[in-house]
């Protein structure tokens, strides 16, 4: 309890000496271990809601009780998120007859490749179809080394039910992405699920309302992609709380998977795991981390206890988060926050 306090308490200061610095840094976990390293995960932002992505280590500053650590002395470095992190993607398709019959059927089985190598390089990714039937068929199972050709293969896909059932099918979905984020062993974990559609339910297997409430109670991101004369733009919004591309334009198809591949990629990259050798070796300590992007900087704090800290500190050690508790959580903001 009491560290939840305090991990609040410094994103709370961090909120407030960010209103004029122009970036937001947001703290997600923390990790102080010997021989003297010190890991923080958070998100850089700007005020506005926009991420800020491919920060370097020395776009971070450093700060020990209100005094520079020095970047050589720290051997400052960012370590890749994989290391603390799993993230995974789910890409399901509307493969019901009016799709397949398409003329454009080619164009969304080429965007939905393009989106998958695009995305599927930072996260493991996997693509399930859906038509009319009770529920969702694999394409591609997550983390697949080559997804290329299953994912072409979508090209001859026939229904087994003409019909859609993308309320049941965005119901399913979830629960397949939940399951496997479940079995991950990475402390803190993320999943984003990203449905494509060309109009609106047609089955009726599963009711609004029930679709309503497995959005809305779900642990991850959801897209919604919806191009064709059907598109109900209040259904798919319903669905991409996080974030929708509509269009009654069906040639708009590549454009809307490159739209949402895009905003997938500027969440996921705003995280920073940022590790350092400590130059203290005893007693209490706060750390401050400044970042600065041109004329923006923002800043975020968090105490921690060097008792026993010493030499010999790799700042590529693993950090010590906590994998017997683990986090899922939200790469994205609800759209329109």
């Amino acid at each position: 309890m009491i560290l939840n306090r305090r991990r609040l308490l410094c994103v709370s200061l961090a909120t407030l000496a960010l209103g004029c610095g122009g970036l937001n840094m947001q703290m997600v976990d923390r990790s102080a271990q010997r021989p003297s390293n010190i890991a923080v995960y958070f998100t850089v932002d700007t005020t506005r809601g926009d991420p800020v992505p491919d920060l370097t280590p020395a776009d971070f500053h450093i700060y020990e009780d209100g005094r520079p650590v020095s970047l050589y002395e720290s051997r400052q470095t960012i370590l890749q998120p994989e290391v603390v992190a799993a993230r995974y993607t789910l890409l399901l398709v509307d493969m019901s007859g009016s799709v397949v019959s398409s003329p454009e059927v080619n164009r969304l089985v080429e965007a939905a490749a393009k989106f998958s190598k695009r995305v599927g390089a930072s996260q493991k990714l996997a693509v399930y179809a859906f038509d009319g039937s009770p529920h969702i068929t694999p394409i591609v199972g997550f983390g697949a080394p080559s997804a290329e050709a299953a994912i072409n293969s979508l090209a001859w896909y026939r229904p087994k039910d003409p019909s859609t059932n993308l309320n049941g099918a965005v119901v399913d979905a979830i629960k397949v992405l939940e399951h496997q984020m479940d079995h991950a062993s990475a402390p803190l974990r993320f999943g984003t699920l990203v449905v494509f559609t060309d109009g609106t339910d047609r089955a009726g297997r599963v009711k609004d309302q029930a679709l309503r409430e497995a959005v809305a109670g779900a642990t991850v991101d959801v897209y919604a992609i919806a191009v064709g004369g059907e598109v109900n733009e209040t259904e798919v919004r319903a669905i991409g709380r996080s974030g929708t591309f509509a269009s009654k334009n069906p040639q708009d198809v590549a454009r809307g998977f490159e739209e949402i591949a895009r905003r997938i990629e500027g969440f996921t990259r705003r995280y920073y795991l940022l590790s350092y050798c400590s130059p203290a070796r005893a007693g209490q300590h706060q750390v401050e981390i400044r970042a600065v992007k041109g004329a923006l900087s923002g800043r975020l704090t968090y105490d921690f206890k060097a008792d026993g800290f010493g030499p010999n500190c790799d700042p590529n050690q693993k950090p010590a988060f906590d994998v017997h508790h683990p986090r899922v959580l939200r790469t994205s903001r609800r759209e329109g926050k």
